[in-house]
């Protein structure tokens, strides 16, 4: 721990030759004066202050000098003081809003979407919406159709984010406290509210940052599979639609159709499968709940905590501390989030291509690109893998594809959606490694099934306590595997 508590540096001492010592000191730039009070680094200031010195709070304040040393100031009294939950998201989507307006690393800048861009991507969905009526059973999910800025995209997709990372985040802050000396934590409630807070801040700088870098790849709202803006919008991003396309050697009114078809194909699948949403967070959820904090990395850093360094936590935070529980029932998390990932996006990617193919030339070259976008994943996707120890990815999206295509061939488009009025109905791991075995198997109508059960149910009386015709036996609608059913359908 630092000598001087919370930062602030004492008060030089008087030195032995009056002011010829004061005027020597502040030429070699020993002690901290009245202009660095707080032991923040400068600009022009000499010493450890002075240029190319380490500013923590960089990310958060810009650039530190007179002019706006008030308003750093404001905002780190509001850190410091946030009782929030366990991510800053104020600071969050401060951050995020800041990222943006810097420019993506392609050096294209966000800008104010205009009528004519508008009008392009409305124009597009309802389009895209049209030549999907035949490649799919499911109807229209876009109410409306919106083109955002990246600026827009952040505020209309912060409240997905922080259901995914708030339960992760909640851990950490537990154990940041629980690792504290324990004669820490006799005296420190303080303290451990003061890191709290930081934690809580630099979660929401790092989630901010990490947002902020994926406004300036995203394409729509559902890019990484899941459904991060408002029900019944079909969003397109038109600077990030244009740089997407600038490269490919396709016309831009293609590659903006064919990136619509995705975005609405998503919008359909979310409007008219109404447990999806749920279903997807919940195993998102049932993941997270199998990760571990790395307690000695972060004893390791709470035990060398300096309140004039707080950055160490922001770096802890980068360098990741969760490690996935090596368990059976952590295996059999990954497998149903990754295998749910894939059938969302293996269905809209077989759809899209139903769509697109006959229509569209460039339709196997976009289909290519955007598959092995979604594999590699960018920067920020690897990013929040490092946050909430988890990628976003559907590593298993061409068996789902070719799954979903081989059922369209067997069933027709009707047999092939209907799978979707029910999790239970679904493939699961084991039917991607075995496609052809799947797709010729018998499978029963839940729906129906379902409907028959509580009809019954309500037309006579049960004849033992519970509630079965002697002898008889509940049909058992499960599958035996883990897979994308079990305990999500409820």
């Amino acid at each position: 721990m630092s000598d001087t508590p919370f930062g602030f540096g004492l008060p030089p001492e008087e030195p032995d030759d009056g002011d010829e010592g004061k005027k020597k000191d502040q030429q070699s730039g020993g002690g901290q004066g009245p202009a660095n009070p707080f032991g923040f680094g400068m600009p022009g200031a000499g010493g450890p202050g002075g240029p190319g010195a380490d500013n923590p709070f960089a990310a958060m304040f810009g650039s530190l000098n007179p002019t706006d040393l008030g308003a750093a100031f404001q905002q780190l009294g509001q850190m410091l003081s946030y009782e929030g939950g366990p991510v800053n998201w104020d600071m969050a989507k401060q951050i995020a809003r800041q990222t943006v307006a810097q420019g993506a690393p392609d050096g294209s800048k966000d800008a104010s979407v205009g009528p004519a861009q508008r009008g392009a991507v409305e124009e597009a969905v309802r389009l895209a919406d049209l030549w999907l009526d035949d490649a799919t059973a499911l109807p229209s999910g876009a109410g409306t159709a919106v083109a955002w800025s990246r600026a827009e995209w952040v505020e209309a997709t912060l409240p997905a984010w922080q259901e995914l990372v708030d339960p992760v985040a909640e851990r950490v802050g537990t154990a940041m406290g629980d690792v504290l000396p324990e004669e820490m934590q006799a005296m420190a409630g303080p303290l451990i509210g003061m890191m709290r807070s930081m934690g809580g801040a630099m979660f929401g700088t790092q989630i901010g940052q990490a947002v902020g870098v994926l406004a300036g790849e995203v394409v729509g709202s559902s890019d990484i599979g899941l459904p991060l803006g408002p029900a019944g919008k079909a969003a397109l991003l038109p600077v990030n639609v244009e740089s997407f396309g600038k490269d490919l050697g396709v016309p831009q009114e293609e590659v903006r159709l064919y990136l619509a078809l995705r975005e609405a194909a998503h919008q359909r699948l979310f409007a008219h499968v109404p447990w999806l949403r749920s279903h997807l967070f919940g195993a998102v959820d049932g993941y997270a709940r199998g990760i571990k904090v790395d307690t000695a990395k972060l004893e390791d850093v709470v035990g060398q905590f300096d309140p004039q360094n707080p950055e160490q936590l922001q770096d802890a935070l980068q360098q990741g501390m969760f490690q996935p529980e090596d368990t059976p029932e952590q295996k059999v998390a990954l497998a149903r989030l990754e295998t749910a990932l894939a059938l969302v996006e293996g269905w809209v990617d077989a759809v899209v291509h139903a769509a697109a193919k006959p229509r569209l030339s460039s339709a196997d070259a976009l289909r290519e690109t955007l598959r092995r976008r979604r594999a590699s994943g960018g920067p920020a996707e690897q990013t929040f893998a490092t946050l909430i120890g988890l990628e976003l990815r559907p590593r298993r999206l061409r068996d789902a594809s070719r799954l979903w295509a081989s059922l369209t061939d067997a069933r027709g488009v009707d047999g092939r959606d209907a799978l979707w009025s029910h999790p239970d109905m679904l493939p699961n791991a084991t039917d991607l490694d075995d496609p052809d075995g799947f797709v010729h198997r018998e499978h029963m109508d839940f729906s129906e099934l379902d409907k028959m059960l509580g009809e019954a149910a309500g037309n006579r009386e049960p004849k033992n306590p519970d509630g079965d015709e002697p002898g008889e036996q509940k049909p058992d609608l499960r599958k035996d595997e883990g897979g994308t059913g079990g305990d999500d359908a409820e």
